[in-house]
C-alpha cells in the first residue's frame, strides 16, 4: 500500500519541474492526483505516466492566476475523486523580462507575477478548504522560495510574491488549525527545471555550463533536482509531519546558511 492511498491531491503547475516530480511522486504512493497547468501537452503527458503507477491522474487546463481557473480545477477534482485532501500550491513564474527594479518593471508584469505566484495560493485555499473541512482535515503546502527569505537585485515582483506566500502560509495555519488543516511551505534554492532554463536565456552546452555556475553558489556545489523538492513535499503532506504547521522548510543546498547571495548567479527559479 502507498502512503497516500485513498487521498486526493491537487498540484498547481503540476506538469513540469517541481510540480511534475511531485505529481508523479504522489501517484507512486497511491494518491489520486489532479495536475493543473496551462501546458496541455505536458499536463496530459504527466497524467499518462500515472497509468503504470499506483494512483490515478486527472489533467485540468486552467490559469491559476484567476478565480475561474482555480474554481474549475477544484470542481473537476471533487467531481472526479470526491474531495480534496492535499493541495500543493506549486505554480510560479519568473519571466526573464521581469528582471527589473520597481521603477522599470511594467505594472502588467507585476500584476501577472503576483496573481500567479501569490493570489493563486489564496484562491486555491479558498476553494479547497471547505472540502478539507468536510473530510475532517487536510494539508496545504506552498512552493515558496529562498527569495522569500533573502533576495537579489532586480526581482521585485517575484520576491514580493514569495515573501507574501510565506506570510499567507503562516496566517492560514493559524486560521484553520481548528479544522485540522496543516499549512506549510518549502523554500527551494536553484532547481534544475524549465523555469531555470528559460530564465538563463541559453540552451545546449551553454545551459549546462550555466547550471554548473549556478551550482557554485550552493555550498553543496550543485543545483537541486525537482525530485529532491518533491521528496520534502511528500514528507510534509504525510502523517510523519503531523505536528508541523505554520513553518517552512528550506531546501537550498546550504545557500541561506551563508547569510547572503554569493554572486547572484543562482536565483531561485523553481
Amino acid at each position: 500500500m502507498g502512503e497516500f492511498d485513498g487521498k486526493t491531491v491537487i498540484v498547481t503547475g503540476g506538469a513540469l519541474g517541481i510540480g511534475g516530480a511531485a505529481s508523479l511522486a504522489f501517484a507512486d504512493e497511491g494518491a489520486n492526483v489532479t495536475v493543473m497547468d496551462l501546458n496541455a501537452a505536458a499536463g496530459n503527458e504527466t497524467v499518462a505516466k500515472m497509468d503504470d503507477r499506483a494512483g490515478r491522474g486527472l489533467f485540468v487546463e486552467a490559469d491559476a492566476g484567476t478565480a475561474e481557473g482555480c474554481k474549475k480545477t477544484v470542481d473537476a477534482t471533487v467531481e472526479a475523486f470526491g474531495g480534496v485532501d492535499i493541495l500543493f500550491n506549486n505554480v510560479g513564474i519568473q519571466p526573464p523580462t521581469s528582471y527589473l527594479d520597481a521603477v522599470e518593471l511594467p505594472e502588467a508584469d507585476w500584476d501577472r507575477i503576483i496573481n500567479v505566484n501569490l493570489k493563486s495560493r489564496f484562491l486555491m485555499a479558498k476553494f479547497c478548504i471547505p472540502h478539507m473541512r468536510n473530510a475532517g482535515g487536510g494539508v496545504i503546502i506552498s512552493s515558496a522560495s529562498v527569495q522569500g527569505i533573502q533576495s537579489m537585485p532586480g526581482v521585485s515582483a517575484y520576491a514580493a510574491s514569495k515573501g507574501g506566500d510565506l506570510s499567507l502560509m503562516r496566517q492560514l495555519s493559524l486560521d484553520f488549525a481548528k479544522d485540522n488543516i496543516r499549512v506549510l511551505a518549502v523554500n527551494p534554492g536553484t532547481i534544475n527545471t524549465p523555469m531555470v532554463h528559460n530564465a538563463s536565456g541559453v540552451s545546449g552546452a551553454e545551459l549546462d555550463a550555466a547550471l554548473v555556475d549556478y551550482g557554485k553558489d550552493h555550498p553543496i556545489g550543485r543545483v537541486g533536482q525537482p525530485e529532491e523538492i518533491a521528496g520534502v513535499v511528500l514528507f510534509l503532506a504525510s502523517d510523519r509531519a503531523a505536528f508541523m504547521t505554520g513553518e517552512s522548510v528550506t531546501v537550498d543546498g546550504g545557500m541561506m546558511a551563508k547569510g547572503a547571495w554569493a554572486g547572484g548567479a543562482g536565483a531561485d527559479l523553481d
